[in-house]
């Protein structure tokens, strides 16, 4: 019986809501009136006279405030302001009816002012009222998940007086942090139980449905550590957003999501210079290649954000361009978008593109760069990544272009494999070609997480069909870095380089790929014995690290701190033209092994074995690699 009241408040209709604030009234002028005359009830035409003048009195002031609702739901200091305005107005418009309308001027003055505190206190308390006994019944009827929360700070504040509100969906069993003079206290009534690493034991003897890691500022490191010991725990856990993806410092229960690779990575956001990033692109024309890209769609989506007057997005792929189209349709905030299918070694195509847009801004995003796939088309890899170069540097100068950006790896530095080697003879170009009105920086970093065709993607697919991973080596590593982070950063890059400057992104400690496909079968709920790795040995052109400089290029700030700035010294412009004079004269020979030695001329650092030790190389690495499962940690 005491449970069918409560329901039965909650699923009132509005007639009943109307007729029961319509009897509050009543009461309240009916009490009002015992009290003026002693609990005797004389003058009773008067008083069922001024019953309906008060009742459509009241009514029509709480419509206009929009009280004529289901209270429970809303009860809170706004809603007992509004009461008290709206009985005010009701009393006004009940006084000036009974004096004058009705001429009732002898209607007892004591009655307008008790009626009016009569009401307006039922009002308060019957919303209070209802709040009190609609919420367990919403907490019976609406499941919900018992949660420990790591994390005390701000975040955890939030999310806790969240989850109090009716449709919250957790009810917090204790905090967890690291900062012991936090524990013991209670944040809304939700007690510190201790650090972190108590999470094991408190599972162990508490009924815990999952684990909400509320620490939007955590660092990679402290992710992963997060996500260590939950995956220990045999828990399943959720995140609020990083930072930089926190509006105004609001966090919300319907924001917490999965843990992502992202997360794991690192959280820091990039520190921008907005205004300067915005000057350079606003109102000005800003050509991208290789748009339909993992790197040149971000620049489209970023670029976008700057005001740019037109945006054109240059790709050989229909493919993708017609999907970033879909998606960058309707966002322009004013700028014109084109979308041109084009291949940037077709000069005749991009000279006709250029001298219709005449862009002042370029990002050259377009370029092979699967490291094996290079390996065996060298002669696409030069005539792609070097002579289209050459080619879209001389057409943009003639179109009056003021600044070209070229997108440059990591791979560039020391390479072994051809791809890294055309993407140092690009930097070359860049750095030695002589100032001629268009500044031209080169902007170097590793690999971006989830890019097309990356190892990320391709763990995800293996792990989906339920296949074994394979990782080419167990200590290979690389560096990572998120998409959007490292776009953001080459577009402070670009406004901040000088002509010829080589500009590195802060990309962090490498990673190995071993523990990125270890985190991702903690991050889909299975444990390491549920999937087997495989280690294939390191492919043609692979090198166990990477590096982002080399040892004689000198590591200058920049006004961004997550830039650096080398000076390596410039080539003499008139020999390294000549030098891919012949380089592209040797693309005519039979066999990659002449265009690998004109390479060799220009990058001296590049390494590469002949074609006849290559057998003898795969069979040792095979026999490494077995090694290495067989020692495996």
């Amino acid at each position: 019986m005491t449970h069918q009241i409560p329901q039965l408040l909650l699923r009132y209709k509005l007639w009943f809501i109307g007729a029961f604030q319509v009897w509050l009234i009543v009461c309240s002028l009916v009490l009002a009136w015992l009290l003026r005359f002693d609990f005797t009830v004389p003058y009773r035409p008067i008083l069922l006279a001024a019953i309906p003048v008060l009742v459509l009195a009241r009514l029509a002031a709480m419509a206009c405030f929009g009280l004529l609702r289901g209270w429970w739901k809303y009860a809170g200091l706004g809603d007992g302001i509004d009461i008290l305005k709206a009985v005010g107005a009701g009393s006004i418009i009940f006084c000036a009816v009974m004096s004058f309308a009705l001429g009732a001027a002898a209607f007892p003055r004591t009655v307008y002012v008790l009626e009016a505190v009569f009401t307006a206190g039922l009002f308060v308390g019957v919303r209070l009222l209802s709040r009190l006994l609609a919420e367990p019944v919403r907490e019976n009827f609406s499941p919900r998940k018992r949660a420990i929360l790591i994390g005390a700070g701000s975040a955890a504040q939030t999310i806790l007086r969240e989850i109090r509100q009716p449709g919250g969906g957790y009810v917090a069993v204790g905090c967890l942090d690291d900062d012991l003079s936090k524990v013991g206290i209670r944040i809304h009534n939700v007690r510190v139980l201790g650090p972190v690493e108590r999470l094991p034991d408190l599972l162990a003897s508490q009924l815990v449905d999952e684990v909400l890691i509320a620490v939007p500022s955590a660092t990679g490191a402290q992710m992963r550590r997060f996500v260590d010991i939950c995956t220990r725990a045999n828990t399943t856990f959720r995140t609020v957003p990083a930072l930089k993806d926190i509006i105004a410092g609001e966090v919300t229960v319907s924001q917490l999501r999965e843990v992502s690779l992202e997360d794991l990575l690192g959280r820091q956001p990039a520190q921008m210079d907005l205004e300067a990033v915005q000057r350079n692109i606003a109102g000005h024309t800003v050509l991208v290649t290789g748009a339909a890209g993992s790197i040149g769609s971000e620049l489209c989506r970023q670029i976008l954000g700057y005001s740019p007057s037109r945006l054109v997005c240059l790709d050989q792929s229909e493919t993708g361009l017609f999907f970033l189209r879909l998606e960058l349709q309707g966002q322009g905030q004013g700028a014109e978008l084109d979308f041109c299918v084009a291949d940037v070694n077709d000069a005749e195509r991009v000279c006709t593109l250029l001298a219709k847009f005449r862009p002042q801004i370029i990002f050259h995003a377009a370029a092979y760069k699967h490291v094996p796939m290079m390996e065996s088309n060298v002669e696409e890899a030069v005539k792609n990544n070097v002579l289209a170069l050459l080619g879209l540097l001389n057409l943009a100068d003639d179109s009056g272009c003021k600044s070209f950006v070229l997108i440059s790896s990591d791979k560039a530095v020391n390479p072994t494999n051809v791809m890294g080697a055309t993407k140092r003879i690009c930097e070359l170009i860049l750095s030695s070609r002589p100032p001629n009105g268009m500044r031209c920086v080169s902007v170097r970093f590793g690999n971006v997480l989830g890019s097309s065709g990356s190892v990320i993607p391709v763990l995800k697919q293996q792990l989906r069909n339920h296949q074994p991973l394979t990782i080419t080596h167990p200590d290979i590593k690389r560096f990572f870095m998120i998409t959007r982070e490292a776009v953001a950063l080459v577009l402070q890059a670009a406004e901040i380089g000088d002509h010829g400057d080589i500009l590195v992104l802060d990309m962090g400690e490498p990673i190995r790929i071993l523990d990125l496909a270890r985190n991702l079968i903690r991050l889909s709920g299975k444990s390491e014995r549920d999937v087997e790795i495989q280690f294939t040995g390191l492919r043609d052109g692979e090198k166990l690290e990477e590096e982002l400089f080399y040892g004689y290029e000198k590591v200058l700030p920049t006004s961004c701190g997550r830039i650096k700035r080398t000076s390596a010294a410039v080539e003499d412009w008139p020999r390294l033209c000549r030098q891919l004079v012949e380089l592209q004269a040797s693309m005519s020979d039979d066999g990659a092994a002449s265009i690998r030695a004109k390479i060799k001329e220009i990058v001296p650092e590049y390494f590469f074995l002949p074609e006849h030790s290559m057998e003898s190389v795969r069979e040792a690495r095979v026999q490494d690699d077995f090694e290495a499962v067989a020692s495996h940690d």
